[in-house]
């Protein structure tokens, strides 16, 4: 295949997913539906062409983990935090923390029954699906109203970080003890003061930096600050959030040394390019995911009566797990927020994280592609609840939805 046709099929997937992003807009369906879709129709094509088999395997976690640092800074880079946010704050981390961990082990239960492997076995495998994704749910959220749809950004981006250290928690710990929960204290409170030295380092670094090429160097050094600490088993997804909300709440801090050191006259005009860059960035990064994932993607096995019948029951935990919950907690949820707990990235990096001696046989890939294509449908017959006057607003400058 030339170098011309490579260019031609790359480029025209970009502008299809743009195209993909206004309809889901305008009909309230979240774009990865059609970009999965694609992915499944290119498949198809490939095999009716004859075209050779390209393996994306390797490739689909590299491309989904830059994806989720750059939706989880997207997101923050959004939020502000401001005094009558605090109660929204609070609840979001217990609707994340909550139901991921009634989620998972509801989950864990149902794999005890199917497998009857030992509990950690069973609770590391529960935990991918437990995760609500932030790549999905952050972009679909743009149909609700400002509030809650900040609600979903902390709650989604939340849960993708508790569920990151759940995971990371059950796999380096072969027994779950007193000391283990002690190291999980003790890397948290690590993390929490990296998060603060880096935050202060990487504004320094936009004030300092005078070369008109600066904000993929940030979020370059976010990656890399990512995976030296997911090399070290360490949660460094929370200062790729703390980054962004630190960035974006600046004004709370009004000390006189801080503003002489970090504060320069530009930052307005350099936090807009930021957040432009980021969310650009995430839109080809998540675009050429969805259709990969869609591409690898074995159809025939969502039709496997055991992954319908498992999938339906995941499926019905899920949600009934989430409706009580806000119901009971988070009164202030909308009907199209019961059922925006999409499965996604997240839930595919954590799956194919699991170590092979640790994988159940009986929970396949088809199950978890049952799974992410189910909860995505579920979610836009939620939206179609919402009222005309909650439509999509119009993307701002700041951001770009997908």
């Amino acid at each position: 295949m030339s170098v011309e046709i490579i260019l031609i099929i790359l480029s025209s997937l970009v502008v299809f997913s743009y195209l993909f992003d206004l309809v889901a807009r305008q009909f309230k369906i979240p774009s990865v539906i059609l970009l999965l879709l694609s992915g499944i129709g290119l498949h198809y094509l490939s095999d009716l062409l004859q075209l050779p088999k390209l393996n994306f395997g390797p490739i689909l976690p590299l491309v989904g983990t830059i994806g989720l640092i750059l939706i989880v800074l997207e997101g923050a880079l959004e939020l502000k935090l401001e005094k009558d946010n605090i109660g929204l704050i609070r609840r979001s981390l217990g609707s994340a923390f909550f139901i991921l961990i009634i989620t998972s082990v509801s989950l864990a239960l149902l794999y005890y029954f199917i497998s009857g492997e030992d509990f950690r076995t069973i609770f590391i495998n529960a935990i991918p699906l437990g995760v609500i994704s932030s790549a999905i749910a952050i972009p679909s959220a743009s149909v609700l109203s400002a509030e809650r749809k900040e609600f979903i950004i902390y709650e989604s981006s939340l849960s993708d970080i508790f569920g990151v250290i759940l995971f990371n928690f059950m796999i380096t710990n072969q027994t779950v003890n007193a000391n283990a929960f002690f190291r999980l204290g003790w890397q948290t409170v690590l993390i929490l003061v990296l998060s603060l030295i880096f935050c202060l380092a990487l504004l320094y670094l936009l004030k300092r930096i005078t070369h008109h090429l600066k904000f993929f160097l940030i979020i370059a050094m976010l990656i890399l600050i990512y995976a030296i600490g997911k090399f070290y088993h360490l949660p460094t997804l929370v200062i790729v959030l703390a980054f962004g909300l630190f960035l974006n709440n600046l004004h709370w801090i009004q000390h006189p040394t801080f503003k002489r050191i970090f504060s320069y006259d530009n930052f307005s005009k350099d936090l807009t390019q930021l957040t432009q860059l980021s969310g650009e960035s995430a839109f080809i990064v998540r675009t050429f995911f969805f259709l990969i994932f869609g591409f690898t993607l074995n159809v025939e096995s969502l039709f496997h009566l055991d992954v319908l019948r498992n999938g339906m029951i995941i499926i019905s935990i899920i949600y009934l797990i989430r409706i009580i919950y806000q119901k009971i907690f988070v009164r202030a949820a909308t009907l199209a927020e019961y059922f925006l707990a999409p499965r996604g990235l997240i839930s595919i990096l954590l799956f194919f994280s699991i170590p092979d001696t640790l994988r159940l046989k009986d929970i396949g890939d088809g199950l978890l592609f049952f799974v992410i294509l189910s909860t995505s449908v579920i979610m836009t017959f939620g939206f179609f609840s919402l009222p005309k006057k909650k439509a999509p607003e119009a993307p701002s400058q700041n951001s770009h939805p997908v």
